[in-house]
């Protein structure tokens, strides 16, 4: 029940436009030195950030010369406040441009740091902002997770690199499932035990969790997207179970098997398998082949089949959960069971 409150808080949340998470340097950094190779001479941009605060800025200008970056530039969205919670009080923001350390001391002083003004209120869509993403060699930052789709679509229209984060959730979205599909996004490292603590001052009456930090919210499931090219990438998933019919129920309407688990993936059945979204933390495109989605609409675009007539009663009671015809189903002991989303996968190596 209290998951149940806290979703809805976060939607809620998202609605007032107060999905602005503040990430903490540690995670930045136990993420961002697997990319080190990818930073020398580019420019980073981290346009979701208020320069001032944000750690985003303060990794990379701290570590200018030993990433060897050319430039960093950092925009806000409304902010020229240094309180890390202005509440967008102010429509015309600020950005920063920092091109190194002048004085040899290593470190970024407010003197070598250009602040200039915006016209506008900073907002990743508007021209000025789209302008100063046309100079970025690479997108660094955590956007808004409400405008998430919208946000990753601007990056692939400029052909940008990225590490950005998300919500795994998004995995499941048609956009970001084809990217991921077509070998154009993937996960990165990931969050410490599979969840972030983000400074959040409006979620912190929400946070129920049991490690909650205090003027923190902890947020399950997030993870690291990118289209940087990393070692994790081309790691294979170990296999030690072997298929047999009784462990591996097949679909109703689709010819594949179902897996609860990706620890559970057969290492000797070579048909499609449909696997947990969260699959996709393991995925190395050498080993498997991503087929498709089976889940509502996107399951009719790999062949999934409607319910059959004597399962149709059933469907209406559990539309409620968003059950509907291109669910992947199966029949146990004579029950309609529905899993939750997955993603339908064979093995390239048999």
């Amino acid at each position: 029940m209290a998951k149940k409150s806290q979703n809805k808080n976060l939607t809620e949340a998202k609605a007032n436009k107060k999905d602005e998470f503040y990430t903490q340097l540690a995670d930045i950094e136990r993420e961002l030195k697997h990319y080190k190779k990818h930073f020398k001479d580019k420019v980073v941009y981290c346009n979701c950030d208020d320069p001032r605060v944000s750690n985003f800025f303060h990794y990379f200008s701290y570590n200018f010369e030993k990433l060897g970056l050319k430039k960093l530039i950092t925009t806000c969205y409304k902010n020229q406040n240094m309180d890390l919670f202005s509440e967008n009080k102010n429509e015309q923001a600020v950005y920063l441009e920092y091109e190194g350390d002048k004085n040899g001391n290593h470190i970024p002083d407010i003197e070598e740091i250009g602040i200039k003004e915006l016209k506008g209120d900073g907002d990743f869509r508007s021209e000025e902002s789209i302008e100063l993403l046309k100079q970025a060699d690479i997108v660094v930052t955590n956007p808004p997770f409400s405008l998430f789709r919208e946000y990753v679509a601007q990056l692939i229209e400029y052909d940008k690199k990225f590490i950005i984060i998300g919500h795994q959730n998004a995995i499941s979205y048609k956009e970001t499932f084809k990217l991921i599909k077509e070998n154009n996004m993937w996960l990165g490292y990931g969050f410490k035990g599979g969840a972030g603590h983000f400074i959040n001052k409006h979620y912190e009456d929400y946070a129920t969790a049991g490690d909650h930090k205090e003027g923190m919210i902890r947020v399950s499931g997030v993870v690291w997207f990118t289209n940087l090219d990393i070692t994790k990438r081309h790691e294979d998933l170990i296999l030690y179970k072997s298929y047999n019919e009784e462990d591996y129920p097949t679909y109703e309407n689709f010819d594949a098997i179902n897996i609860d688990k990706t620890k559970d993936i057969p290492f000797d059945y070579k048909g499609y398998m449909g696997v947990p979204i969260t699959f996709i933390d393991k995925y190395n495109p050498e080993q498997f082949e991503i087929i498709g989605l089976g889940i509502s609409n996107s399951g009719l675009e790999i062949g999934v089949e409607p319910y059959k007539a004597e399962h149709k009663e059933y469907r209406k009671k559990i539309q409620k959960r968003g059950a509907v015809d291109g669910d992947l189903y199966m029949i146990t002991n004579g029950i309609v069971n529905v899993p939750y989303a997955r993603v339908i996968i064979r093995n390239k190596r048999l």
